[in-house]
């Protein structure tokens, strides 16, 4: 038996759009984003989950209401929070990508380290594990929660896993599969 994780990242946010990474900044999904997680369920109307877990953040609890809401009971858990980029957060991407790889082990100022988010994702894994064992689960979060999985889960190093980061090739997809034994 096994927990079976599928991973859906939220909908595009205002930030987003406008090439700001929000961290725990609070931003709204965009008409776009809207749009996405509305077109989602359809993408995956084979899929059944016993429960979806989502990010306190407004991007994602829009997200996958917009998307689950009526056929799943939805509880959001702070632990599924983006990175916190302390004084960074709602700051230009441009600025703040290319900070992230250097700040695995490193908190940013005033916010966490990608470590910091591996501690929090680990934690609600073991609460899966303990509470959902045997079931399939929906989370609907961010980037650096994702990232965190492809550490625990899938046993890469964090600079494999920005390396390989889906968003770096464009490569979305409508829910990535993990196993959590």
């Amino acid at each position: 038996m096994s927990v079976k994780i599928t991973y859906f990242v939220h909908g595009t946010s205002n930030d987003n759009e406008k090439e700001i990474s929000s961290g725990w900044y609070d931003a709204g999904l965009s008409e776009k984003g809207i749009e996405q997680s509305i077109d989602l369920k359809d993408q995956i109307e084979d899929k059944t989950f016993d429960i979806v877990f989502c990010s306190d953040l407004k991007r994602a609890v829009d997200s996958a209401k917009l998307t689950f809401e009526g056929t799943v009971k939805i509880i959001a858990d702070k632990r599924l929070r983006e990175c916190n980029y302390g004084k960074f957060n709602a700051q230009p991407s441009e600025i703040v990508e290319p900070m992230q790889e250097k700040n695995i082990t490193e908190r940013f100022p005033e916010g966490e380290s990608y470590e910091d988010v591996k501690s929090r994702i680990a934690d609600f894994l073991a609460s899966l594990k303990k509470n959902y064992y045997g079931k399939s689960v929906a989370i609907v979060a961010h980037k650096a929660p994702q990232l965190a999985l492809e550490v625990l889960l899938r046993g890469k190093t964090w600079e494999q896993a920005f390396a390989e980061d889906w968003r770096k090739r464009k490569a979305w997809q409508p829910g990535w599969e993990y196993i959590l034994e």
